[in-house]
């Protein structure tokens, strides 16, 4: 049986918009399961856009929204949105950044906690290149009174220059500062798995609602203290206590090794052929207001020719 055909266009996007890319990014293969896919910019049947633009004006047809930042869909220019946020309803489907990255099955493997103590690793690690991230910034300096906290990103380097392979180099430490560029409920990006599967203890802060995607109880959650001296002083207690040390590896890494509906494969397959088998459009007056919006995007073209500048050709978002 055939494949029911859909016309496509991905615009926006943190990445070089070649067809190699788009095809390897997350909604395309997934959408590739059930659809025959044309990659075209005339009279698509609907558009998947990001943050990195203005392009998604011009178009007319179903929008959908795909958010790498933590950034709120807006739904008078989307009809559907794939983001952060809670809730789940018709129009918006949370879909957290860390279920795009390719460590994302090792959060269900088996852990040996004894192995991993016998490793002696290194006390901690931090990898970052926000000079503006100061909550992470703060908590380096702090910590690093205590022993020294290797860095290996741009920020406060001093492992002799930035590492290569960031998931390598936080694998050889007891903990990882895992903290977001910023808070809010829901955001929640690659920097919090990538600690836990290297087994090393994360210390978190960012997404205040974290246990509804990982379980707390197998790394240090910054939201559960009341200051940073109290989560300096948890650190060197888990530091200097094997026991303690060994509660938290004994830990799953999702609660009770589950995976959560927004990030099972079939539930988000299920939304995205809801999307292409209703097609709404729930500004039901955009193509009234078309010739507005077009005059808009003409006025922006100034800021657009200043963002396109060369991008990764990566098709996960640039993180800091």
């Amino acid at each position: 049986m055939s494949k029911p055909q859909i016309k496509l266009m991905f615009t926006d996007f943190w990445f070089q918009l070649t067809l190699e890319n788009i095809q390897g990014f997350f909604l395309y293969r997934l959408l590739d399961k059930t659809f025959e896919i044309e990659i075209t910019d005339i009279d698509p049947d609907a558009i998947i856009y990001s943050c990195f633009g203005f392009e998604h004006l011009k178009y007319s047809c179903p929008r959908i929204y795909y958010a790498g930042e933590n950034k709120r869909p807006n739904f008078n220019r989307c009809d559907y949105a794939f983001s952060f946020d809670y809730p789940v309803n018709e129009r918006n489907f949370r879909l957290p950044l860390y279920r795009l990255y390719p460590q994302y099955p090792k959060l269900f493997e088996p852990r040996n906690p004894a192995k991993i103590i016998a490793e002696k690793r290194k006390f901690c690690s931090f990898v970052n290149s926000n000079a503006k991230a100061k909550e992470r910034i703060n908590l380096f300096d702090q910590l690093s009174k205590y022993k020294q906290v290797d860095s290996g990103g741009k920020v406060r380097n001093n492992v002799g220059g930035r590492v290569p392979d960031k998931v390598k180099f936080i694998s050889d430490y007891k903990f990882n500062i895992a903290f977001e560029n910023n808070s809010h409920p829901g955001y929640a990006t690659e920097k919090l798995m990538e600690a836990l599967v290297t087994n090393t203890i994360p210390i978190y802060w960012g997404d205040p609602e974290i246990g509804n995607d990982f379980n707390t109880k197998a790394f240090i959650n910054y939201h559960d203290f009341k200051s940073m001296d109290a989560v300096i002083a948890h650190i060197k207690r888990v530091d200097q206590d094997d026991d303690l040390y060994c509660q938290y590896l004994s830990e799953p890494l999702v609660v009770d090794n589950k995976e959560t509906e927004f990030c099972q494969e079939e539930k988000i397959i299920r939304r995205l052929e809801d999307i292409f088998t209703s097609q709404k459009c729930y500004v039901s007056d955009r193509r009234k207001k078309l010739q507005k919006i077009l005059y808009y995007y003409k006025l922006m073209k100034h800021v657009i020719k200043k963002r396109n500048k060369p991008r990764t050709r990566s098709i996960l978002p640039p993180r800091e």
